[in-house]
């Protein structure tokens, strides 16, 4: 399995961890990556959490793909923190799993991302 992708290394996300069910993506904020007000755009925190919900929704080796996601916004991020979106599996069916995935800076949440994937057939 891929730990990575082209999205993910444009906006200098890492990898940290992946095992069945659970993984972590790290990131610094740059600069660029702060919104008008000057703050860590909102989008940047999402494409985060959804990578930490990719790796760890196809961490077991079957592929799954988003069906539904949201984000909850709680705390403003500014240039220089470090980031970790932490996943973890809640559900695991035979079509579809649930994950919960905590963005967090100095070990605050300052977002919540939840997300439904579908899950292929193996094989």
């Amino acid at each position: 399995m891929h730990t990575t992708d082209p999205y993910m290394q444009l906006l200098g996300l890492e990898t940290r961890l992946v095992e069945p069910g659970r993984a972590v993506v790290a990131a610094q904020v740059r600069p660029e990556h702060l919104n008008i007000h000057g703050a860590c755009h909102g989008g940047f925190l999402y494409s985060l959490a959804d990578a930490a919900f990719a790796l760890a929704s196809n961490s077991h080796g079957t592929a799954a793909v988003a069906l539904t996601t949201q984000m909850q916004y709680f705390k403003a991020v500014q240039a220089g923190e470090h980031l970790e979106a932490h996943a973890l599996e809640e559900h695991l069916g035979r079509r579809t799993a649930t994950y919960r995935i905590e963005v967090r800076s100095n070990g605050r949440v300052v977002a919540l991302f939840t997300g439904t994937v579908f899950r292929f057939a193996e094989g």
